[in-house]
């Protein structure tokens, strides 16, 4: 029987990778921007992959770590395996990912990604891969529209390079809007035609691949049992 160790993790293409990402993520939807596609591998077939790319709103997330330059630090903005993986192959495949860009990307200092507790999970993989938690706020970036849509806010609202992506042209002409306007006219254009926000969370994690970086976190670390505290549980999809 497979375990984790059998895993392989190496680069993919994007096309590979975005494939994947629609197969097997709960979303379906690929993150437009993201650079750094890791297949993961098990008797040389692939069952899953990992995106990573510049955060959309990356002046905003820079200042969480003081003194970070622009090219030290990548989101972790996708993760999907499936289930044919023998289990801890999710902690296994970060491991070996942060291995890898400490050796070939070695101006990446640390690596940020969210959990969101509105759709799929509180981020238990990265618990157990050795993420801090770093921030937990109720959920203001995921609505639905009436029709049953979701959308992630920063997606639609002109934010990074998404701003141009063929994901928010087809909801400027499904719905009939411009996005390009100023980011809190888009959203409002939405809600005015009866989109609610979703109820959840968002979980954000910092993986510190240099660990001197730790020290500069400009904001407080979270015990893990603040998670249960703010009542965002979730495990697949459902709330604990």
């Amino acid at each position: 029987m497979a375990t984790a160790k059998d895993i392989v993790i190496k680069p993919i293409k994007a096309k590979a990778a975005n494939d994947m990402v629609k197969l097997l993520h709960y979303s379906g939807k690929v993150v437009q921007n993201s650079q750094l596609h890791l297949g993961v591998f098990l008797n040389g077939k692939l069952e899953g992959v990992m995106q990573f790319g510049p955060s959309l709103d990356k002046r905003k997330i820079q200042g969480l770590v003081k003194g970070s330059g622009w090219h030290e630090f990548l989101e972790l903005n996708r993760m999907a395996f499936s289930d044919r993986l023998p289990r801890n192959s999710e902690s296994r495949a970060i491991a070996v990912a942060m291995k890898l860009l400490k050796k070939h990307a070695p101006q990446v200092k640390w690596v940020i990604s969210f959990a969101d507790a509105t759709q799929c999970g509180d981020g238990a993989i990265y618990r157990a891969s050795g993420f801090v938690l770093t921030g937990i706020k109720e959920n203001k970036s995921i609505f639905e529209m009436p029709d049953g849509e979701r959308i992630a806010a920063p997606s639609v609202t002109g934010i990074g390079v998404n701003a141009a992506s063929a994901w928010k042209r087809k909801i400027d002409k499904k719905y009939n809007v411009n996005t390009s306007a100023e980011t809190s006219a888009s959203v409002k254009s939405f809600f005015g035609m009866g989109a609610k926000w979703l109820q959840g969370f968002q979980l954000r994690y910092i993986y510190f691949i240099d660990p001197t970086y730790r020290a500069r976190l400009t904001v407080p670390e979270l015990p893990y049992s603040a998670i249960e505290e703010a009542g965002a549980r979730m495990y697949k999809g459902e709330k604990l």
